[in-house]
């Protein structure tokens, strides 16, 4: 039996990717309201789209919808509950997410033609391949996600504002590159949607490229804990 904090990360990943993905949707598919508004649009919806779902899971779980910081505040001694459990929900979640995203944009799936836009609704393609690049890309991007969060949550205006916020910044500043995962739930498990999802015309899922939006965002994240553990703590 699942525990109230797990269901809810299950609860706020599945959020997170309807309303984050849900924007890359509008954007990028033909047809749709929002098609072409533009990088701002994605950025500012996916910081609203994490404080919608951090406001709704954060009194049950804490909110963090991302293995990447899970694993970086059990690191630094601010986590105590289900690694495990909190990830396998994370990913799950992840992966409804993404389905509901196809069943809401369905119709615009069917009549987009560019493969690349339908599997970039669901996960991160590099602007430019390049690994080395685009793990140091997801890399630091998620150490300053991880180490901003970690101060956050010691300040005296603490909630999924701030954080929401900060994603936002992480977008328009540090999302060029890789379109930003920092997150490997939020790429892994739409990605494996889009893999067994039946949409028309559809191309590979990338798995060659999927290891950067999860292993960078892991190592960003653990590296923001080991140096908030080295700094001295706030008086």
């Amino acid at each position: 039996m699942f525990s109230t904090s797990v269901l809810f990360e299950f609860i706020g990943t599945a959020i997170l990717i309807l309303l984050g993905d849900g924007v890359v949707a509008n954007v990028v598919l033909k047809g749709t309201k929002g098609q072409n508004a533009g990088w701002v649009v994605i950025s500012l919806a996916w910081g609203l789209a994490v404080f919608v779902a951090a406001f709704i899971s954060g009194p049950y779980s804490g909110a963090h919808l991302n293995p990447a910081l899970t694993l970086s505040l059990w690191a630094a001694g601010q986590f105590t509950g289900s690694v495990a459990g909190y990830i396998i929900a994370q990913i799950c979640g992840g992966i409804l997410g993404g389905m509901l995203v196809y069943l809401f944009y369905k119709p615009h799936f069917d009549v987009e033609e560019n493969a690349d836009n339908k599997l970039g609704v669901f996960c991160t393609i590099p602007a430019i391949r390049n690994y080395t690049f685009n793990f140091i890309s997801e890399l630091i991007g998620t150490f300053m996600l991880v180490f901003g969060i970690l101060y956050v949550a010691g300040a005296e205006i603490t909630g999924p504002l701030p954080v929401g916020l900060l994603i936002v910044a992480i977008g328009m500043s540090l999302g060029g590159t890789t379109g930003y995962a920092i997150n490997p739930a939020r790429d892994l498990g739409p990605r494996i949607a889009h893999a067994i999802l039946p949409i028309r015309g559809k191309r590979d899922s990338d798995w060659a490229y999927s290891w950067v939006p999860v292993c960078g965002p892991i190592v960003g994240g653990l590296l923001a804990a080991l140096l908030f553990l080295a700094l001295p703590a706030a008086a």
